[in-house]
């Protein structure tokens, strides 16, 4: 009778007494979404141990052993919360391991089968028979993301480095008493109302909208940015022609801010841009130098990053019922801008002060190495 009593003991529950706060905390761990589900089971263990079942009961309805039970009773009993964690486990990785890492790392990176575009963890899977949380494991070590795709544009332009330096050297280095405006065309901005009022942003939804839309025409804004103060000027036209594109030039060079300065135009190599009547302009205008960006190479023009803010703020998530209410609102939106606009600067980290987060280099030098790096 001892030793079956003492058996019985053995394999029944050690008696558990939790305070509130510690209730409180584990109670959290079940109730949240982001809990792993071990944590969360070990949590239930604790509870329901707190409850007064044995080991058995409690292993019954979690799922597990009895002896597991028993061991995360005890790991409680000696750590508390700490205890539920995985603990670090001791001695060298398995060498065997590592390899199949590797092997895994390699193998994301070699091309797929013909029937595949790219890998993904489960063809990875399937192709090294090995499980799909290993394949996970081996690409979150080795920094690999096989659902990311970069794209690039080499510049067929012989006299790429040549136009490159001209360009950031007018952003670095300036001239005195002259203004450096950067030009271009955003087209096909078009004018775009939904089928269905959007709805609101509300606590833990985002704003959505129905993906049917009407097109009510587009406009076409040609702009122009002072490197120095930021300020855009900007016409919204109907369409996107070289006597268009020349009547917003004349508006420019007309403005009182840039009488009696030099101007230094940079733009691309679009039709509008590079054509007989533009020669003839520029012949009238000898005030005016125009500096054209490489082939392929638009990043280089900084009234892009503009049209980039632009998109993000105004057009992406706007909605237009017609035409001229788009044009309308672009109007808006420049006047707007300009109230608060500022230069561009190239920031990098490796040169930022901790005060300010401001880079020490001079402006527009990031521009410059990426180009040199193509």
């Amino acid at each position: 009778m001892p030793l079956r009593y003492a058996l019985f003991m053995a394999r029944k529950a050690m008696e558990l007494r939790i305070s509130r706060h510690q209730r409180r905390e584990l109670e959290g761990i079940v109730r949240s979404e982001k809990s792993a589900a071990a944590l969360v089971r070990r949590a239930r263990i604790v509870l329901l141990a707190a409850e007064g079942m044995d080991n058995r009961q409690i292993g019954e309805c979690v799922g597990v052993h009895h002896n597991i039970v028993a061991n995360w009773k005890k790991r409680w009993k000696e750590d508390g919360l700490a205890g539920l964690d995985n603990r670090p486990r001791s001695g060298r990785p398995r060498e065997r391991s590592q390899n199949l890492r590797k092997r895994i790392a390699r193998k994301a990176c070699q091309k797929p089968p013909k029937h595949l575009a790219r890998w993904s963890v489960r063809t990875l899977a399937r192709e090294l028979k090995v499980p799909a949380w290993t394949v996970q494991r081996a690409l979150e070590e080795f920094d690999l993301k096989l659902h990311q795709l970069r794209t690039f544009t080499l510049s067929p332009d012989p006299q790429f480095e040549e136009k490159l330096l001209e360009v950031v050297g007018l952003y670095m280095n300036p001239p005195e008493n002259a203004v450096v405006l950067c030009i271009d065309e955003k087209t096909g901005i078009q004018a775009l109302d939904r089928t269905q009022p959007m709805l609101p942003l509300r606590a833990k939804k985002p704003r959505a909208w129905t993906n049917e839309y009407v097109r009510h025409g587009t406009r076409t804004m040609l702009a122009g940015l002072d490197i120095r103060t930021g300020r855009v000027t900007a016409h919204v036209r109907n369409n996107r022609r070289s006597k268009t594109f020349l009547a917003f030039m004349n508006h420019l060079v007309s403005l009182k801010r840039y009488a009696g300065k030099r101007l230094y135009l940079v733009m691309d190599n679009l039709n509008t841009h590079r054509n007989k009547a533009m020669d003839n302009w520029l012949g009238n205008h000898p005030n005016v130098s125009v500096h054209y960006t490489p082939t392929h190479a638009s990043w280089v023009n900084l009234i892009e990053v503009f049209f980039s803010i632009l998109t993000r703020q105004g057009l992406q998530h706007s909605v237009h019922k017609s035409a001229r209410q788009l044009e309308a609102f672009l109007k808006d939106y420049i006047r707007e801008y300009n109230k608060h606009c500022g230069p561009f600067e190239q920031r990098s980290e490796q040169t930022a002060t901790p005060e300010k987060g401001r880079s020490e280099k001079p402006m527009f030098t990031g521009v410059l190495e990426k180009g040199l790096r193509k």
